[in-house]
């Protein structure tokens, strides 16, 4: 994927402090590159006590709010 291109919107990435098959080192790898993109807004966020299976498990409302949050700042009515 070509990370400085102007079609890719703003982009979330969210980790979970305990996940080990995609450990933060990996995400933050795909965040430092997709940063690169002068275009649109990149954020990475870790979501505190969380491993890998971030909306399937008990706390995931806090992690949909995360996200929402998120695109709340960029949706246009």
């Amino acid at each position: 994927m070509d990370s400085t291109t102007e079609d890719r919107g703003p982009l979330l990435l969210i980790s979970g402090e305990k996940d080990h098959t995609v450990p933060w080192a990996i995400t933050h790898a795909s965040y430092k590159k997709q940063a690169r993109n002068t275009h649109h807004v990149t954020e990475i966020v870790e979501m505190p006590g969380r491993g890998h299976s971030l909306t399937i498990d008990n706390g995931w409302r806090e992690v949909c709010g995360t996200a929402l949050t998120f695109i709340q700042r960029f949706a246009h009515p």
